[in-house]
């Protein structure tokens, strides 16, 4: 699959006021309030440069070798801001699921350093989406590269939504 991106922007350690944050929810993994073991990432949306970006940190309690990042744990990442990224641009469900992954790793991604993760749709049809997205360094330089086919759940992938439907917001 072709990794499509513009040049590479250092990171974001302070989001911009005019990047709108999305919602996070309960548990998730990724983003989840309430995650014990969670990463607890917010998601900003940067509609002049239609991508998603999320300025992070990894601790290393989520390192593979001292001070370098699981290959597992910027793989999860990159799936959710990959298919965040279709959440700005559509008007339809916002909640897609991740069909195929592919990611290439082009350098070590340290722990406990400012990293900025971007995501943004390549192309996007009905029920269909190819995204891809990228973890930077500081200084722009990406470490690690995805690219995603992101699809609409078939019914009842969701049950249990309504549920937890309350806690999907933004919260300060």
């Amino acid at each position: 699959m072709v990794f499509e991106r513009e040049e590479s922007s250092p990171a974001v350690t302070t989001p911009p006021t005019d990047w709108i944050r999305q919602p996070t929810s309960r548990m998730c993994f990724i983003c989840g309030r309430e995650n014990p073991v969670g990463l607890h990432l917010q998601f900003y949306e940067d509609h002049k440069a239609q991508q998603v970006i999320v300025p992070v940190a990894i601790p290393g309690r989520y390192q593979s070798y001292p001070g370098i990042v699981h290959g597992g744990i910027l793989a999860t990442i990159l799936d959710e801001a990959t298919g965040r990224a279709v959440m700005m641009v559509s008007d339809d469900d916002p909640f897609w699921v991740t069909a195929k992954l592919e990611v290439r790793y082009r350098k070590p991604t340290p722990t406990e350093t400012p990293l900025t993760v971007v995501g943004w749709v390549v192309k996007q049809r009905r029920r269909l989406a190819e995204v891809a997205g990228e973890v930077r360094l500081a200084d722009g330089t990406v470490t690690v590269e995805a690219s995603a086919v992101v699809v609409c759940p078939p019914e009842g992938t969701l049950k249990g939504w309504e549920d937890e439907q309350e806690f999907w917001r933004v919260e300060d």
